[in-house]
């Protein structure tokens, strides 16, 4: 095949060793074959909360399946039913060839799959027969995932064979993380049963917990209770004590699945064999210790993962309060720059939604299967250089297409709670199946963002507030809050630079009888007129307000000997015009008065604007005493 081979594998639970070995597998095979391999994955089930939950499975809508030439599913790790459903009908309507582990449910996958029943059956009949338990409680995995039923399914059929009943008041179920062991344990303390002899469990990450757990309440494993797990991983093997559990080939697995669908590509009907498992007896069910990990291997890669796992934090946290700094967009990723630099990756790519800056509910608890349409990308990190894509398809899915084979990535969502936000593209790098902090990468970075979206909006909402605040609605200029707040600074900085200034006080005149004769919205469409007029008569270093009904107001920071004459003039200019302009059966007229003054430190502006209205009410007293004159 010379064409690059482009495949799609989708997965939940990145931070688990089940999934970490087969991924292992799998990255192995497409490295030394040239593939492109891009897992679309989730930390779904791990927050309990179906909003958060609904978020995270975004990412798998994300796939443009269009673009694959094949599809490893990882179903099995993903607890969601829906979702679960929606990725398989989505892979069946591709017709893209596709396999799928430890799952017979769907003709149209090939079945990747390990022989878990008899190792299964052979760990409860060694419990039994070899050291006599009777009483056995039962750890489970989800029933929506059909190696869970199987082993459950072994664990009932071994426990009739040996003629014991099973009480379903002993089983519990979990969901394959590791906390449900020690939730496990729990419920069963408090149930007040009697301690059984054993607590067979169907993974390792359960049993672990479970182990540490009855420690906790003062029961020792093996002397008091008979603990078993399920994959040989290495917490398992190296635990104390080392867990009676079932190794399987998950990396065998992982390479085994590409080479299937390598053949599928290719056009070739593959012989799909089952692997084997195999049972590992040791200390947890009272075995000696058979095969253990060298210590001073062990002690070396336990102190790397500690030191590791330790650096990794002191990042994030470092990272975390970065971002909390952060008011603006640019300023955000700038710091998650700095941090993708220390990262082993070859690249990085930020890709949020189009909108993602919109106000929107987060309550509907949709998934928004649409979400990925419109994409923006502002950061695209290389070790070599550092851009930006304004717009691209989701479609697309990568806003810089890469044209070269043997590359891992990893897509993984940005959310808040059930909104998305965007997604990361993370180029081979172990990041995201090493360290356990991959998630907590995810969300630092998705709640950044999301601060950034609400203090962009809290931004916004404050100028409308001030604007509300210092301008008046009907005539959209200062009121008497906004003239007073600026004209002060004005009037401080006149007072350093010892200027002149000239305060002009207006007064509309013949206002009631606009009301009374022709309605208040008459009334308001004239003072409008006039708020017009003021506004276009005021020149730079001027400013204007309406300080409350039908009176105004101008402050002047420039005036001159000339100002109040030169300032009528444009007025009453300005004023006819615009009353030939309205052509209405009154006229828009108004009474100004004008005070010109050296501001000074011994001065208020408070005053001022007494003087200026003083001089006005003089020139309106003027006006009413030669129109009664002339009446008479």
């Amino acid at each position: 095949m010379n064409e690059i081979v482009n495949i799609a594998v989708f997965v939940a639970g990145l931070d688990e060793e089940y999934q970490n070995n087969i991924i292992s597998g799998i990255n192995d095979f497409a490295r030394k074959n040239n593939i492109n391999i891009s897992y679309f994955a989730a930390f779904g089930g791990m927050i309990d909360s179906k909003l958060y939950d609904i978020g995270e499975y975004s990412i798998y809508n994300l796939a443009n399946l269009d673009k694959f030439d094949g599809a490893i599913l990882m179903t099995n790790t993903i607890n969601d039913n829906d979702m679960k459903s929606r990725i398989i009908s989505r892979i069946k309507q591709s017709g893209i060839p596709s396999v799928v582990f430890d799952c017979n449910d769907f003709e149209e996958f090939y079945n990747i799959s390990i022989n878990n029943t008899n190792a299964m059956k052979e760990i409860v009949r060694h419990v039994i027969q070899k050291h006599g338990a009777k009483t056995l409680n039962y750890i489970s995995g989800p029933m929506n995932n059909p190696e869970a039923v199987a082993r459950l399914q072994a664990f009932r059929d071994v426990m009739a064979e040996n003629n014991l009943p099973v009480n379903e008041n002993r089983i519990y179920y979990g969901e394959f993380r590791s906390f449900d062991g020690k939730e496990a344990i729990e419920e069963y303390i408090e149930s007040g049963q009697s301690m059984p002899d054993a607590f067979i469990c169907a993974n390792d990450a359960m049993a672990l917990t479970a182990v540490s757990t009855l420690e906790k309440y003062g029961f020792c494993v093996p002397l008091d209770v008979i603990v078993t797990g399920f994959d040989y991983t290495y917490s398992a093997r190296n635990f104390c004590p080392s867990l009676t559990t079932v190794k399987r080939p998950l990396k065998q697995m992982g390479n085994y699945a590409c080479s299937v669908l390598l053949d599928l590509i290719d056009g070739k009907k593959p012989v799909i064999e089952e692997l084997e498992a195999s049972c590992v007896f040791t200390e947890s069910c009272g075995c000696e210790l058979q095969t253990p990990d060298n210590y001073s291997e062990y002690r070396k890669v336990t102190y790397n993962k500690i030191e590791k796992t330790n650096s990794n934090i002191h990042k994030l946290n470092i990272l975390a309060a970065r971002l909390a700094e952060t008011e603006t967009a640019d300023e955000n990723l700038r710091v998650i720059k700095e941090f993708i630099s220390e990262l082993d990756c070859e690249r990085f790519a930020l890709c949020l939604t189009s909108n993602w800056q919109d106000s929107y509910n987060y309550e509907n608890g949709l998934l928004d299967v649409d979400a990925f349409e419109s994409m923006t990308a502002p950061l695209v990190w290389t070790r070599t250089k550092t851009q930006s894509v304004e717009y691209f398809k989701g479609l697309e899915m990568e806003p810089v297409p890469t044209e070269n084979g043997g590359n891992i990535n990893y897509y993984l969502p940005l959310h808040f709670r059930n909104k998305v936000l965007g997604y990361y593209i993370i180029t081979n790098s172990d990041f995201p199946i090493e360290s356990l902090l991959c998630h907590t990468f995810s969300m630092n970075v998705s709640h950044s963002i999301e601060n950034i979206r609400k203090l962009a909006h809290i931004n916004k909402a404050m100028d409308e507030l001030n604007k509300i605040y210092v301008i008046d609605p009907l005539c959209d200029i200062y009121n008497r809050n906004g003239f007073i707040k600026f004209a002060d600074e004005m009037f401080r900085d006149c007072v350093r630079s010892n200027r002149k200034i000239m305060i002009t006080f207006i007064d509309m005149d013949g206002l009631k009888f606009i009301n009374d004769n022709y309605g208040h919205d008459e009334g308001d469409f004239a003072i409008q007129r006039l708020a017009g007029v003021i506004k276009d008569c005021c020149r730079p270093g001027e400013i204007c307000a309406r300080f409350g009904g039908d009176e105004f107001v101008i402050f002047d920071s420039y005036a001159s000997d000339n100002s109040a004459d030169s300032f009528a003039r444009r007025f009453n200019a300005k004023l006819d015009s615009i009353n030939q302009i309205i052509n209405k059966p009154y006229k828009v007229s108004a009474s100004i008065g004008s005070y010109i003054t050296k501001a000074t430190t011994e001065d208020t502006l408070y005053r001022i604007i007494k003087q200026a209205d003083e001089l006005m009410y003089e020139v309106k007293k003027k006006k009413k005493n030669s129109r009664a004159g002339s009446n008479n």
